[in-house]
């Protein structure tokens, strides 16, 4: 099995190089990654059509990874209530080793094939769901363990991997596989890989938002007021769909919520 994420980088000498040239040479590189992600795109879109379908029907959607990518999978789960008002549950990221990993490394926590399906057995996963398993190596044990419980439990699987010919891509029903190339620093998969991840990530879940009536024209009209940023965010959506002062707009959010007023049709001019 060919293993890209591990091969030498196309750079050498990095420790002799100035810190523009690295900058360069870094951002040379990940310039790489959009177009990676472009070839992916018909298998992007099976993925998120699958997981639109069953969300519709009440599934969730489940992110497992380690490192680097478990991460990032907790932090797109994480950004989507506030973002779009949906219930914590809906959206689950698990990383190997726990809420601990997000700051710490865990040792060997990757390596137990087991505990991924264990983990989302305590998050109460069923047949209607989707899991998508996030390994850069695509060999992870704790994400490929996982993604074959759950196909054994009837949960339709899909991963974001950066190698084909993976044992996580062989348990996937629906693989994403994004061809980046060697990394910078030789092995580093939180360089192109992640940033790789983020933008797949990103794509997915905006879209099922978006498919899921979260999204009115192109505002987020189910957000949480969470902040003043937010508050005046959701202020000017209003004057804009209602075509009111500022002060007036926030006083109708006072009265009805966010929701409610754009969901209404537009005031006229």
């Amino acid at each position: 099995m060919r293993r890209i994420t591990e091969e030498a980088s196309l750079y050498d000498d990095l420790e002799q190089k100035p810190v523009a040239e690295l900058l360069r040479d870094i951002n040379r590189e990940d310039h790489r990654v959009a177009d990676a992600v472009e070839q992916a795109l018909p298998q992007i879109t099976r993925l998120t059509e699958a997981i639109v379908e069953r969300m519709r029907q009440g599934g969730r959607l489940f992110y497992i990874g380690a490192g680097t990518s478990g991460r990032l999978g907790v932090l797109d789960a994480s950004e989507l209530p506030p973002t779009y008002g949906t219930d914590p549950r809906l959206v689950v990221g698990l990383i190997a080793g726990g809420d601990t990993a997000l700051r710490h490394a865990v040792e060997h926590a990757e390596d137990d094939e087991q505990q991924g399906w264990n983990d989302l057995m305590g998050q109460g996963i069923a047949s209607g769901d989707t899991v998508i398993g996030i390994a850069a190596s695509g060999t992870t044990p704790y994400v490929v363990g996982a993604l074959r419980e759950a196909r054994r439990h009837g949960v339709v699987t899909g991963c974001i991997t950066s190698n084909p010919g993976t044992p996580l891509e062989t348990e996937s029903d629906y693989p994403v596989v994004i061809i980046v190339g060697p990394e910078f620093v030789t092995g580093s998969s939180r360089m192109k890989s992640g940033t790789a991840q983020k933008m797949v990530l990103n794509m997915i879940s905006t879209t099922v938002m978006i498919r899921l009536g979260r999204v009115k024209g192109n505002k987020m009209v189910d957000m949480e007021l969470t902040n003043e940023k937010l508050i005046d965010r959701a202020v000017r959506m209003v004057m804009d769909h209602d075509h009111l002062s500022y002060d007036a707009a926030k006083k109708e959010l006072m009265r009805k919520s966010l929701d409610a007023i754009m969901r209404e049709p537009e005031a006229a001019e």
